[in-house]
């Protein structure tokens, strides 16, 4: 992990490393909210944000529309959000029952999302971020809207036992979320996630995939970070870039699920998948080109 501030086994809480960048996703879907055109409503992203008392976070999800304010300026994960949730929502629609999110991090659809009885969610991520997320929506009396179930593990490590031993039904069909994750992998890792998906997977299943599909610019994106900093921007020197995994050999997941015989649906990058939305501004124009970087698809399993 070269020029990351990663390291091998690294492990984070909500407001440190990889675990920051949910608080940070939390207040984007905060914002996204509370527009009146919101592609997306979470009620629960202010909960996370006033559990965790992190000013930074706080400060820009207050900021609202301000123009020192990233998380106004873009909408990517206003899109992204509403992407994964139709995801979701089709998937159970089409009788699928098992929801598996990886890295979920402050993902709330297993409260906030129509689900219906007999779905049983199933999350992944780090001990302390799920130990985080269960306080903070037991303090606010929230109920899971299905069948609930954490599994504090590193995808790096064994998660398909530990997923097994949560009580995952192997023979049962899939939706699978791979939102927000992969930047944050090695290569290898990235693809054994996929290799351990297919194996998991009963006919039937399902993916939604946030993947890489180009190199990540990362001296572009710390120009884009400058420049809020230079505006005010409460993150202040904090760098997201500095903790990704930026291996140029990453294969394309669209491309290996295709072979192992998935049927993939491609939805563009975030301007174009904003575009399919009624959003013409998802991305700022002097960030438009490393958006490209990015690319959502879903994947479907044939049944049998």
């Amino acid at each position: 992990m070269a020029g990351s501030a990663r390291t091998d086994g690294d492990t984070w809480t909500i407001t440190t490393s990889v675990g920051f960048t949910a608080l940070l996703v939390a207040a984007a879907r905060a914002v996204e909210t509370e527009r009146s055109d919101a592609l997306a409503r979470d009620p629960y992203a202010r909960v996370f944000l006033a559990a965790a008392g992190d000013p930074r976070a706080v400060a820009l999800a207050d900021a609202g529309d301000g123009p020192g304010n990233p998380m106004a300026a873009t909408r990517h994960l206003g899109v992204r959000t509403r992407y994964f949730d139709e995801a979701v929502d089709s998937a159970v629609a089409a009788g699928l029952r098992q929801v598996v999110i990886l890295a979920a991090g402050l993902d709330s659809r297993a409260y906030r999302l129509d689900l219906p009885e007999g779905t049983v969610v199933y999350e992944l991520d780090q001990p302390e971020v799920l130990a985080f997320k269960e306080e903070a929506l037991a303090a606010h009396g929230a109920r899971p809207a299905a069948g609930l179930q954490h599994v504090p593990v590193d995808l790096r490590e064994d998660w398909p036992s530990a997923l097994r031993s949560a009580g995952f039904d192997g023979a049962a069909p899939t939706v699978w979320l791979v939102e927000g994750l992969l930047p944050y992998l090695p290569a290898a890792a990235q693809s054994l996630l996929f290799e351990r998906i297919v194996d998991l997977s009963a006919p039937g299943s399902r993916v939604a995939v946030e993947g890489q599909i180009g190199p990540l610019d990362l001296d572009g994106f710390r120009s884009i970070t400058e420049k809020y900093s230079q505006s005010g921007n409460p993150l202040g020197d904090f760098d997201v870039t500095s903790l990704f995994v930026a291996d140029e050999d990453r294969s394309d997941p669209a491309e290996y699920l295709t072979a192992q015989g998935w049927t993939v649906v491609r939805a563009g990058d975030p301007v174009e998948l904003g575009r399919t939305y009624g959003v013409q501004d998802a991305v700022p124009e002097n960030a438009q080109l490393l958006s490209g970087a990015i690319g959502y698809f879903t994947a479907a399993l044939p049944g049998e």
